[in-house]
């Protein structure tokens, strides 16, 4: 018997394995390397327990320039206030607006919210996102994207940290200027980023331990590698800090002369 489900794929399976160079026992290492580090100083991360994909697409689709904290807190009240994501898809703008003012841009991602809530049941026919468990990453990820608000960094979170558990990695500002730092990667957005992170990534990994790693950069970027005034005398990266080891030496005292 034919399902009447919507086709919204042209295909499913398996990621799709891009050719990528071989790397070099060096280069090999470099995000292991770090990871390493990272772990000794900060030790392991809190286990995330996943959300639904759906419950996932709404917090990322809030959290942008907001913390951790506060994002989680709106949406813990969304959950009280409506009771049920139905209910907050068919709210007026303006009472999920006022439900949300405590976020950054709350006029305009209250509409984006609506909206996609709104367009995921249009398309589907009822609003939920587990029907993506099916379908490939690169696939999910480009038709998340054409959600309103929905970027590279938010669809890799909806990939990575729900339970989709997909290979992917949430590129923040925080992730994206470690990485530039470091010398991982030269100058880019974020897509770029991940792109070529994502080459550095072991076969070996999975997807939870992409997400253990985007845990502990942030959280360098959070507390040491700040965007202003970097404590990079304390980085447990410094050793390997091209950009650490430059400000170091720059702040060095000189010695007067004998």
């Amino acid at each position: 018997m034919m399902s009447n489900e919507p086709e919204l794929f042209p295909t499913t399976g398996e990621d799709g394995q891009h050719f990528r160079r071989p790397l070099t026992p060096e280069e090999a290492d470099r995000l292991p390397h770090v990871q390493r580090l990272l772990l000794g100083y900060f030790g392991e991360p809190p286990k995330r327990e996943p959300w639904d994909p759906l419950s996932q697409f709404i917090y990322s689709l809030l959290s942008s320039r907001t913390r951790t904290e506060m994002t989680y807190a709106v949406v813990r009240n969304l959950r009280q206030r409506f009771g049920t994501w139905e209910n907050l898809r068919d709210a007026p703008v303006a009472e999920i607006e006022e439900a949300i003012r405590e976020i950054t841009f709350p006029e305009q991602k209250a509409l984006h919210l609506k909206v996609a809530l709104e367009q995921i049941t249009e398309r589907y026919g009822s609003l939920t996102l587990d029907f993506l468990h099916r379908y490939r990453t690169d696939k999910i990820r480009a038709w998340l994207a054409q959600f309103p608000g929905m970027g590279p960094q938010t669809t890799a979170a909806v990939v990575n940290f729900s339970t989709l558990r997909r290979k992917a990695i949430s590129v923040d500002a925080h992730h994206l200027r470690v990485s530039q730092r470091l010398g991982l990667t030269p100058r880019a957005d974020a897509a770029t980023t991940e792109e070529r992170l994502m080459r550095l990534v072991p076969e070996t990994w999975t997807a939870e331990m992409l997400d253990d790693h985007h845990q502990l950069v942030k959280k360098l970027g959070q507390t040491i590698c700040t965007f202003e005034k970097p404590e990079c005398r304390q980085c447990p990266l410094l050793a390997i800090c091209p950009y650490g080891q430059r400000e170091v030496v720059a702040t060095e005292p000189t010695s007067p002369l004998g």
